[in-house]
């Protein structure tokens, strides 16, 4: 028997107030940190790190004033250092949304179990820094922006510059800019120009995934990301600190370390040592190139009433969640589930991708996911954004077969704005500013 447990959080003043400007309107968690952000409709931000249930009206946190049109966390890892740092960017409009003003804050490793703002190095066109705002970046804000992160990667898409921005972060330690010794590098890695609009964006594991109208854009993001290598060495009387590709090994005897073309370091710089400037690959929605590949909806017909002709009904992906590292759940216009598989071939850089229709429990208003590769069971919220949710195994939907088991419905007192997972069986979800945990065993 499935026991469900819920629990209403009362949030600090003034975020308990419907009638408050600081009413929260979405959610977003960070399982590393257990870190929860809340936006509020004055398009302010509160981060509340490290939390725990029952959640206490007193837990600290951290208040970021607007403009924030929207965020994301992401992990910082690298090979030296087994802890991901945990970062959380938010965008937003600066002078009249003519440029993306970007704001980091840095998960602080030290116990002390609190975000500050983070410091940030780059040295690339495009990307300026004003101490007191931020990172700018030279692309139009307009009317909207969507932001996902994920591991050491984030993707930004303005819809007024019809562009996919991809950028990377790198952490640089013991540097002169930072006071705390701990700083991080942000390179821009790709545009990519879009031809069409986008209705969603997700960046996980090893693929960026665009929801576009009647299916989904699948790139490789090591293809997105890659760039020429460059040999640099120790400067032992050569003509110059670069030389060409003798399999890492300099004719002087000294060892090599590399230096991709847009700035991402693999090992450590000698010096004195040969500067590469820093620079972006430029790709284009529709190409075919190789690591990306287009994967169509099922297509549906509508038919006129009063000529009895059938036409196809234009779908649009509205929202992708990732489930494991190969596999996404993606919610389209009329309220359909899909499970998106995407595998890359053992040979060259090809992408293969295909959707399945998941089988009907309701018109899908609004899905959540928690994704946990170690686990054999596949659960996913959902909720038609009225009062109802239903929490549902699709382990062997995934799996490629038909079978979906309803674990759990659940009837909500207020209407459901919006949901987040905190586990594989638990879920935070916010009401008309009330804030709920549901629990389910």
């Amino acid at each position: 028997m499935v026991v469900c447990q819920a629990s209403k959080i009362h949030l600090p003043t003034p975020f308990a107030s419907p009638s408050s400007s600081k009413t929260p309107t979405s959610l977003l968690f960070e399982p590393h940190s257990f870190s929860l952000a809340l936006s509020h409709s004055d398009s302010s931000l509160s981060i509340f790190p490290s939390i725990s249930f029952p959640f206490s009206s007193t837990q600290k946190s951290l208040s970021i004033p607007p403009p924030s049109s929207s965020s994301t966390f992401l992990l910082l890892k690298t090979q030296k250092s087994p802890n991901p740092r945990v970062l959380f960017v938010v965008a937003g409009p600066y002078k009249g949304g003519s440029k993306v003003l970007l704001r980091f804050f840095l998960y602080r490793n030290d116990g002390s179990k609190a975000f500050e703002k983070a410091k940030v190095v780059s040295k690339q066109n495009g990307i300026e820094f004003d101490d007191k705002v931020g990172v700018l970046i030279d692309v139009s804000h307009g009317l909207k922006l969507m932001i996902s992160g994920s591991v050491n990667f984030f993707a930004l898409y303005s819809v007024s510059s019809s562009k996919v921005l991809i950028f990377g972060v790198n952490l640089v330690v013991d540097t002169d800019e930072s006071d705390d010794g701990v700083a991080f590098k942000l390179m821009k890695f790709a545009v990519i120009d879009c031809l069409k609009p986008v209705f969603s964006i997700s960046i996980s594991f090893e693929w960026l995934v665009l929801g576009e109208e009647n299916g989904v854009k699948v790139w490789n993001l090591r293809e997105l990301v890659k760039g020429k290598k460059v040999k640099k060495v120790k400067n032992y009387g050569l003509s110059n600190g670069v030389i060409g590709d003798n399999n890492g090994v300099s004719n002087g005897g000294s060892s090599t370390s590399e230096i991709v073309s847009n700035g991402h370091l693999d090992g450590k710089i000698e010096k004195p040592s040969v500067s590469v400037k820093p620079r972006s690959g430029k790709h284009r929605q529709e190409s075919a190139e190789p690591g990306a590949c287009f994967v169509p909806f099922e297509p549906k017909e509508v038919k006129d009433l009063t000529s009895g002709k059938a036409s196809s009904m234009s779908l649009k992906a509205i929202s992708i969640r990732p489930l494991s590292s190969k596999r996404f759940l993606v919610l389209d216009t009329v309220g359909d589930l899909f499970v998106l598989h995407v595998t890359d071939t053992s040979v060259g850089s090809d992408v293969t991708c295909y959707m399945r229709l998941l089988p009907h429990v309701m018109k899908v208003q609004m899905m959540a996911v928690f994704p946990d590769i170690s686990s054999r069971r596949q659960t996913v919220w959902i909720s038609d954004g009225h009062h109802s949710m239903h929490v549902v195994d699709i382990s062997s939907a995934v799996n490629e077969t038909d079978k979906r088991e309803i674990v759990q419905a659940i009837f909500t007192s207020e209407k459901v704005q919006d949901m987040i997972p905190t586990a594989a069986n638990s879920i935070l979800i916010l009401g008309q500013g009330s804030l709920y945990a549901y629990t389910i065993s």
